[in-house]
This record gives structure tokens, C-alpha cells and sequence, in this order.
């Protein structure tokens, strides 16, 4: 059985940082392709980072310069290390893993970003 467990966030302030983690069981994160998406209250889920199976990266044009896509094959683990964050990235973030036609969601864990 497949789960992704997201965990990491919490309530920050603006400007500053904070480390979402995806811990996978049931498939290897090496071979998928590995994304954050976000969703804010009201708003449609959106892709924020995603990382290859060749470790190739890309980012929305929002957070480019902010935030980090990484993995940790050994911990079977993918991180999302957010900086300089503002409140306009307040929103429930999730992690997905897929490969072809296969596709597997976590639950998500909160961020927001107040003072």
C-alpha cells in the first residue's frame, strides 16, 4: 500500500523559512516524479515544485528563488525547503508521487504564514 505522509508545517511569520517533508512507503520516491502543489482557501490546487526520477527540477514562477525541491533516496524522503515566505503562501500543501498513469496524493499539511 502506497502513503505519502507530509509534515513540516505550522504558522510562521513572514520572511520567515520553513521545511515540509513527504516520507513515501510502498514506492520508491527515486523512480517517480515527485511535486508539491498548494491550495489556498477558495482556490484551485496548484503545482508549486516538482522533482524527476533524473533529479531535474522546475518551480512555479511564484517561488523560484524561495523555495527548494529536494530528495533523500536513502530516507525515501522529498523535502520542501521554503524561504522568505510571504502570506500569500498560505495554503494547505501536498505531496504527489506519479509514474505513467500511476498517481498517489498525501493528505497535506498546513502552512500559514502570519504575524
Amino acid at each position: 500500500q502506497v502513503q505519502l505522509v507530509e509534515s513540516g508545517g505550522g504558522l510562521v511569520q513572514p520572511g520567515g523559512s520553513l521545511r515540509l517533508s513527504c516520507a513515501a512507503t510502498g514506492i520508491m520516491v527515486s523512480r517517480y516524479t515527485m511535486e508539491w502543489y498548494h491550495q489556498a482557501p477558495g482556490r484551485e490546487r496548484e503545482l508549486v515544485a516538482g522533482i524527476m526520477s533524473n533529479s531535474g527540477t522546475n518551480y512555479a514562477d511564484s517561488v523560484k528563488g524561495r523555495f527548494t525541491i529536494s530528495r533523500d533516496n536513502a530516507k525515501n524522503t522529498v523535502y520542501l525547503q521554503m524561504n522568505s515566505l510571504k502570506p500569500e503562501d498560505t495554503a494547505v500543501y501536498y505531496c504527489k508521487a506519479r509514474r505513467y498513469s500511476l498517481e498517489y496524493w498525501g493528505k497535506g499539511t498546513l502552512v500559514t504564514v502570519s504575524s
